[in-house]
């Protein structure tokens, strides 16, 4: 007995130690870990404590309020807990937009496109703005095609639509409208007249697109001046002047009425109900019409970009030389003294 050798315990596997931390962790550093960890306790906690929805709600506040860094914040736990989530991904996407983070915005919302290609068309619409020349183009068309599939939904269930509507007492606003479909035609003309303007059939597939955006907007400003500047690019030029007095018809007379001093704010949200176009698309207007000879309409687009910005020179500029079509000298406009040497210049030659 006592010479019987004992016997060796059989040795038990070593347990691993997960505490929540997967495979795909080991190979992090001690500090990686740590973030993880803290990380995902964050996102239960925020979880357990409000939803998305709410979350969605405090996002939509702090941007109402033009506090992008804390919409971020919100935005990004409702992210961590449903990082699928396709609202919460466009909304972070347009977030990361305004804040300048234009990669972190391109990776969100080609996370978006990945999840939902046929679905949303805002997405590739800015897509189509931060690339250049054909993939651009890509982008925008097919957003194109996401909103005219949409819009005809919604025309085809309208009638539906209207009589629900009417029984509620309640109108609904469409998910995408014409004048949405316009602006997009319109930014894929503009890449034809700049990046793929030496292409072979570019003005034919220029015009293409702006009639379209013609088509879905006739009243379109933005739309009738780039027929304007299509047909001045052709010596079409008395019929690109008609497109471009149609087009500064439809908004100017609407800003000579604000009138009244108001803070920036509210005069820019006046001009987006207006349909008064941005400060450097009217630039391009009175370009337009200096090259038309239309002094006089060109003069009233600049005196009204020298009341909401009056140290831009190139709008300087262009006065002075409206000042030697109308033969007035630019000192009764008060122009400033680099600006009446320009003008002095130009009689000169």
């Amino acid at each position: 007995m006592g010479g019987q050798a004992k016997s060796k315990k059989k040795s038990k596997p070593k347990k691993t130690r997960s505490n929540g931390v997967g495979a795909g962790l080991v190979a992090l550093t001690a500090q990686d870990r740590m973030k993880v960890r803290m990380h995902e306790k964050a996102r239960k906690k925020t979880a357990e404590k409000y939803t998305v929805e709410q979350l969605l709600e405090k996002t939509e506040e702090s941007m109402d309020n033009f506090d992008f860094p804390m919409a971020r914040l919100f935005c990004q736990r409702a992210l961590d807990v449903e990082p699928t989530n396709l609202e919460v991904l466009e909304m972070m996407g347009n977030i990361c937009a305004e804040l300048g983070e234009v990669d972190r915005a391109e990776q969100v919302f080609l996370k978006a496109v990945e999840l939902s290609p046929d679905q949303g068309h805002s997405k590739y619409m800015y897509l189509g703005q931060i690339h250049t020349s054909q993939e651009a183009i890509n982008y925008f068309r097919k957003g194109i095609e996401i909103m005219i599939n949409t819009l005809d939904t919604q025309n085809t269930s309208a009638a539906a639509a209207v009589e629900g509507a009417s029984a509620l007492g309640e109108e609904r606003s469409p998910v995408v409208s014409g004048k949405d479909v316009s602006v997009a035609f319109c930014s894929v003309a503009e890449i034809f007249f700049t990046d793929l303007c030496m292409e072979e059939g570019a003005a034919d597939r220029c015009k293409e697109a702006i009639s379209k955006a013609l088509e879905y907007d006739p009243d379109s400003a933005e739309a009738l001046q780039l027929m304007a500047s299509y047909l001045f690019s052709s010596q079409n030029m008395e019929e690109g002047k008609g497109y471009l007095k149609r087009s500064v018809s439809s908004w100017l007379p609407s800003l000579n009425q604000q009138t009244e001093p108001a803070a920036a704010a509210q005069q820019e949200d006046e001009s987006e109900q207006s349909g008064v176009p941005p400060y450097e698309s009217r630039i391009t207007t009175a370009k337009l019409l200096i090259e038309a000879e239309e002094p006089e309409m060109a003069m009233e687009v600049l005196e009204g970009l020298l009341e909401e910005d009056d140290e831009v020179v190139q709008v300087w500029y262009m006065l002075g030389w409206v000042c030697v079509f109308i033969n007035v000298p630019p000192s009764c406009l008060f122009l400033p003294a680099s600006c009446l040497q320009v003008w002095y210049m130009l009689c000169l030659h």
